[in-house]
């Protein structure tokens, strides 16, 4: 897709791409918000189980686990 430099665009040619920018808006499909935070809590909840950032990781399987001290004499 090539680069358009908008500052370089005639006034004609900004409103052209703002309508056809609109015709692209006014065909998405639009959802109750309130409907939006039902599905993704209900997600959520049934994911928690293997969620890493609810349950934490095991320290058998954390990769960032410390292997040992250093010991300064």
């Amino acid at each position: 897709m090539p680069v358009i430099n908008v500052e370089d665009l005639t006034d004609k040619d900004k409103a052209l791409m703002e309508v056809n920018q609109l015709k692209i808006e006014v065909k998405l499909q639009r959802w109750l918000t309130s409907k939006c935070c039902e599905e993704i809590k209900d997600y959520i909840q049934a994911g928690v189980d293997e969620d890493t950032l609810v349950k934490g990781i095991s320290e058998e399987k954390n990769p960032f686990k410390e292997k040992g001290g250093c010991v300064l004499c």
